[in-house]
């Protein structure tokens, strides 16, 4: 349990007086990549031509996520599947940590716009990429010259209210959680319950909510909107799929 008076993340190795450490939010995220990572390496580890087990699932997600990317971003933006998959796994590994009684890596601001902030720099990069610099600029002052402004502040927005929707979110599961276990502690100690029976049993539809439930719409939010402003990018007019 984290003490509400302070609900960041508690720093778990400190180098000493650098002022260098580390964060249960590394430390958990670390974890969730190499879980990703051990799993995808075993799962090709005897690749046959007839997949079975552990290959016939990792081809099944994979061949989802490809066809899932294709149909929403268009054929030739499939290229992205890779990003997108991955992204949606570490987001949905990270944000469910709470089922195991850990933080989740996503209640922490550094990490949603650490993620936030690397597909804005896709998504500008591609969208240069695509359309050249002059084309780019062109399109931020799409219809009138005037708007290249606001253009601006619109594109620096888009991390911004990417990276604080999740971390509000999936953090505001956090605190609630705790305000539930922590009434339910005080409630079993005033009628001297022997076992803590409520905060065992009462919580369940709580958890369900806020580990599992929110966690997946969450990363299948920030998936999709990534998803979506990076199609937007890319796709010019007239050299888009139907």
């Amino acid at each position: 349990m984290h003490d509400l008076r302070n609900i960041g993340p508690r720093i778990i190795v400190r180098f000493g007086d650098s002022g260098v450490f580390i964060t249960e939010t590394v430390f958990f995220g670390l974890i969730v990549a190499a879980a990703i990572a051990a799993a995808a390496l075993l799962s090709v580890r005897k690749l046959e031509r007839y997949p079975k087990g552990a290959q016939a699932f990792a081809e099944l997600i994979v061949s989802t996520v490809y066809k899932f990317t294709a149909d929403t971003m268009g054929k030739r933006c499939e290229v992205f599947a890779p990003y997108v998959g991955t992204l949606f796994l570490f987001l949905l590994l990270g944000n469910m940590l709470g089922i195991f009684g850990l933080r989740p890596t996503t209640a922490d601001v550094n990490m949603t716009f650490a993620l936030s902030g690397m597909t804005f720099l896709l998504i500008q990069y591609n969208g240069f990429k695509t359309m050249g610099f002059a084309g780019k600029i062109k399109h931020m002052s799409d219809p009138y010259p005037f708007m290249f402004p606001m253009k601006v502040i619109e594109e620096i927005s888009f991390p911004v209210s990417l990276g604080f929707r999740l971390f509000g979110n999936i953090l505001g599961g956090v605190i609630i959680m705790e305000l539930i276990f922590n009434g339910l502690g005080w409630l079993s100690e005033k009628i001297l319950l022997p076992v803590p029976l409520l905060q065992a049993v009462i919580p369940l539809p709580a958890n369900a909510f806020f580990d599992i439930f929110e966690p997946v719409l969450q990363a299948f939010i920030f998936t999709m909107l990534t998803m979506v402003f990076l199609s937007m990018a890319i796709v010019t007019h007239g050299n888009g799929d139907e």
